[in-house]
């Protein structure tokens, strides 16, 4: 059974750095693993993916500024984020999608493609 728990959330100022962690058990080395972010009223987003063969690929609002990674022996899912910026506030969630057919470009992100999901935890940037 997959199981996927996010820690290292919190609320920093704006330029300010987090990173985020992701304990992950039940997972196959091929899955696809990844974060979204989702903020109030608004739709849930991906930022960053790993997938089956370790493509990685990160929205355009994040890209210089996010690093995931993926540690296969200690089971975590990191997101390394610095200069941090108040529309950056959101509920980052990690994602699993078994592994299958690499996904387009244009799929990657789709929440509804991913059969597994962490509880969130909360980032919020402050100006």
């Amino acid at each position: 059974q997959v199981q996927l728990v996010e820690s290292g959330g919190g609320s920093v100022q704006s330029g300010g750095s987090l990173t985020l962690s992701c304990a992950v058990s039940g997972d196959a080395p091929n899955d696809s693993l990844g974060w979204f972010r989702q903020a109030p009223g608004l739709e849930r987003e991906g930022v960053a993916v790993i997938n089956e063969i370790a493509d990685i690929t990160y929205a355009d609002s994040v890209k210089g500024r996010f690093t995931i990674s993926r540690d296969k022996v200690k089971n975590t899912l990191d997101l390394q984020m610095i200069s941090l910026r108040p529309e950056d506030t959101a509920m980052y969630f990690c994602a699993l999608r078994r592994a299958g057919p690499v996904l387009p470009p244009d799929y990657v992100f789709r929440p509804t493609l991913y059969q597994y999901w962490g509880q969130g935890t909360q980032v919020t940037v402050s100006s």
